[in-house]
């Protein structure tokens, strides 16, 4: 009776490169509500995000200047240590109040903000008109 063994197999598997981007995207969408967080490298691959919510905001705080600080510190840190980004492009969208806090706090952690392009959506057209009046 021929006996079977079965040797495990060595587990071939490879350390992940770290990817190095120097520059990449600042995405800000700030409403009234909460404020995202996104970087992403120059092609609009996120990298790192937060959020005024994932920060441990609740409730009206979420939508604060404060709030989008903190989130944006958080989110920053993140990508300047696992991707070691240290010049951005922003986006911004939206009409919170977090807007300018987040371009701000990228001061502390030396990433340049290279430019900043407002790209809130704008409505065109307005909404479909009420029905006519019967007489």
């Amino acid at each position: 009776m021929a006996e079977t063994t079965t040797t495990p197999k060595a587990k071939t598997s490879r350390k992940k490169q770290r990817r190095s981007v120097p520059a990449g995207q600042l995405h800000i969408q700030a409403t009234f509500n909460n404020t995202i967080i996104t970087f992403a490298d120059k092609k609009g691959n996120a990298l790192a995000a937060s959020s005024a919510g994932a920060c441990g905001f609740r409730g009206s705080k979420k939508g604060t200047a404060y709030a989008a600080q903190v989130a944006a510190e958080k989110a920053a840190e993140l990508a300047k240590s696992q991707y070691g980004l240290t010049s951005v492009d922003a986006f911004v969208k939206g009409v919170g109040l977090g807007r300018d806090a987040a371009i701000r706090s990228m001061q502390n952690f030396d990433i340049r903000v290279d430019s900043i392009k407002d790209v809130t959506g704008v409505p065109h057209g307005g909404v479909r008109p009420r029905k006519q009046r019967r007489a």
